[in-house]
């Protein structure tokens, strides 16, 4: 009897283990990219870039997902997700270090370290909610991707504040990412030596696994889902406080605002998840959104008034937000089991970020070009639209 109840004690730690190993890994995903845009004006004239080259310290880690992603599935599979999550923290780790030195090939060598550390992590997180919780993978989206938004927004409002505010400068504002990333270490070295093959729900899946996924049209789709809006809120994390500010804000106003815009979008991001998870097709939810992510940008095009803008921002973070939550739901959703939701979710960001990376590259590229912001804002009009229409696609009932 003391030995079942022990049993049951330990049972009962894994699984809380497990849910926090996954929120706090989620809380790392963002950070150490969405940290940079506030500050991208500062580092671009304290190291000496151009607009397009210090587009590429966002863009670097977008590449480096493209590259990790399907390898990282691969990983999952061979060595256990735990395993190979631990060693994507110890990498992230490595680069927010390396990146913390003031030497231009040092900032890109930590940069691209921070990508391949996070994509392995962008990964596998969705092939162990199918894995541990395969009935409830839509709360668990809604939990992980909203923990992700909160630290990712955080980081964002706080970077201008701790490298000018109180003097740290941008590389100490970078380095206290660090703190996030030393703790899921700590967890996953536990998860990664408890590892178990065992979900903590069980669910009878019927149907096979052995789909070829790349051969897969519904794949295609999300993996274009997922790409556009990617692309959207990496040039928004670039570039909007850049685009405010020509508007006459601070930069600081203009860091805060893109904070707001992230912390807008956390009841999306929870509740998009959880209402998909209800509804045999989600597109209905991802016309909402697209209508939300077509009339902000307009917006932004158009406003010259404080008012307009904040609406504007408003209806871009709920859409951002609200479209990435989905695209992580569908991972899970439209696959069948944990390995088949690791081959998706490896297919999907690969390609994905390919179309995410050349974001703010293009974006910064096109303001280089026409020294304004019209041409840049109705490009990201256009993928808004594009977005909507691929959504439809992955958003019927049905498996890859």
């Amino acid at each position: 009897m003391e030995l079942h109840h022990q049993e049951a004690n330990n049972n009962q730690l894994y699984k809380f283990l497990v849910v926090a190993g996954i929120i706090i890994v989620a809380f790392n995903l963002r950070p150490a990219i969405t940290s940079v845009g506030p500050l991208m004006s500062t580092i671009r004239d304290d190291v000496g870039l151009s607009n397009w080259s210090v587009g590429l310290l966002t863009s670097l880690p977008l590449i480096a997902f493209a590259f990790m992603s399907p390898i990282a599935a691969r990983l999952g599979n061979r060595f256990t997700n735990e395993k190979v999550i631990l060693w994507g923290l110890i990498f992230l780790l490595a680069g927010i270090a390396v990146r913390s030195v003031s030497l231009i090939g040092l900032i890109f060598l930590g940069t691209l370290l921070v990508g391949f550390g996070i994509s392995v992590c962008n990964v596998l997180l969705p092939g162990v909610v199918k894995d541990k919780f395969p009935l409830k993978v839509g709360l668990m989206t809604s939990v992980y991707s909203t923990a992700m938004g909160v630290f990712a927004a955080t980081a964002s409002g706080v970077s201008v504040p701790l490298a000018n505010g109180i003097g740290l400068g941008w590389k100490v504002a970078l380095s206290v990412w660090a703190i996030p990333a030393v703790l899921g270490i700590i967890i996953w070295i536990y998860l990664s030596n408890k590892s178990r093959h065992a979900t903590v729900e069980t669910k009878f899946i019927t149907g096979t696994t052995d789909t070829n996924i790349w051969k897969s049209t519904l794949a295609w789709q999300i993996a274009a889902y997922m790409g556009l809006q990617s692309f959207l809120f990496y040039v928004t994390i670039s570039w909007l406080p850049e685009i405010l500010h020509s508007h006459g804000m601070s930069m600081e106003t203009a860091g805060w605002l893109l904070s707001y815009t992230q912390f807008v979008g956390l009841p999306a991001s929870f509740l998009v998840p959880v209402l998909a998870a209800k509804f045999a097709s989600q597109r209905l939810i991802v016309l909402v959104m697209g209508i939300c992510s077509i009339v902000g940008f307009t917006g932004l095009l158009l406003g010259t008034h404080n008012i307009l803008i904040i609406i504007s921002i408003t209806l871009i973070g709920l859409a951002l937000s609200g479209t990435f939550a989905l695209a992580l739901a569908f991972l899970g959703m439209r696959a069948r089991d944990a390995k088949q939701a690791a081959s998706l979710s490896g297919m999907a960001q690969a390609l994905g970020y390919i179309l995410a990376a050349v974001g703010p590259i293009f974006i910064g590229y096109l303001f280089d070009l026409t020294h304004a912001w019209t041409v840049p804002i109705i490009s990201l009009m256009i993928v808004a639209l594009l977005v909507t229409v691929f959504g439809f696609g992955a958003g019927r009932d049905k498996y890859v």
